[in-house]
């Protein structure tokens, strides 16, 4: 029996525990613990993972299906994760309230340009999905050389895209406490852009594992998990920026209808 599946959840619940203690009394050392110990637990996990797979061999047909399956669901539940962010933004934007001046974004915010950094990003994140999909097709015609070329690639994308995000917030004209619209701007971006820091991880691990892949090709459930995952990751940026940057920032300026 495993102990890392409680001790991620027990550590997950202590993460949104303590952070409750950042905004009342910006105390950062306990959040920062229990981050440090998910990120242990995660390790130790993925590694028993890993030993049970190429060392002993354990990873079964059903076994292997039943991990697909837990991907697919973990995406799943990070899609209704995200809808409840978009989901608050059209809340918002459709019906803006007096104190944003009856109109979104408010007055008084100056958005993004969503054809010059956003857009940059989009390209960015579309150019990885192209890459890492040409990776799998490589490793399934045994081209391994190419696959882990095609997968370096995707990983450098990802992570300017990081880099260009990082710009983006620290040339923001407005901030995460400037009405609803920050708010939920720089929770929805923010949260994306932590899953492509993740993302990323998952590819530089699918890269220390391509000697595993090269040895048994049957080896690859790690990597089209880690791939369905970037996919994903490139799916919610596409709706983030088509929301977001472009419909709720650049094209829409809707003023609420006052009914007598």
């Amino acid at each position: 029996v495993s102990p890392w599946p409680i001790l991620a959840s027990l550590g997950s619940l202590n993460i949104v525990l303590t952070g409750i203690l950042i905004i009342n009394n910006s105390l950062i050392v306990l959040p920062l613990a229990s981050a440090v110990t998910i990120i242990l637990v995660a390790f130790t996990w993925w590694r028993d993972v890993h030993r049970e797979a190429s060392l002993k061999g354990n990873h079964t047909t059903k076994v292997t299906s039943g991990l697909k399956t837990g991907i697919i669901l973990f995406i799943l539940s990070e899609v209704f994760f995200f809808v409840s962010f978009f989901w608050a933004f059209f809340h918002r934007s459709l019906s803006p309230s007096m104190e944003l001046g009856q109109q979104w974004p408010p007055i008084f915010i100056q958005p993004f340009n969503p054809i010059r950094i956003p857009l940059l990003n989009t390209i960015l994140l579309l150019s990885s999905g192209v890459r890492i999909t040409w990776s799998h097709h490589e490793i399934l015609n045994k081209n391994f050389k190419k696959a882990k070329t095609s997968l370096i690639l995707t990983i450098i994308l990802g992570a300017t895209f990081s880099a260009f995000q990082v710009f983006e917030y620290l040339s923001s004209p407005f901030s995460i406490s400037d009405s609803a619209y920050g708010a939920t701007f720089f929770i929805t971006t923010g949260f994306h852009g932590i899953h492509v820091l993740i993302g990323t991880t998952f590819l530089i691990i699918s890269i220390k594992r391509f000697k595993t892949i090269r040895m048994n090709q049957a080896h690859i459930t790690g990597f089209e998990c880690a791939a369905w995952y970037w996919h994903f990751v490139d799916v919610i940026w596409l709706f983030l920026y088509t929301i977001i940057y472009w419909w709720g920032s650049y094209a829409q300026k809707y003023k609420t209808i006052r009914y007598i």
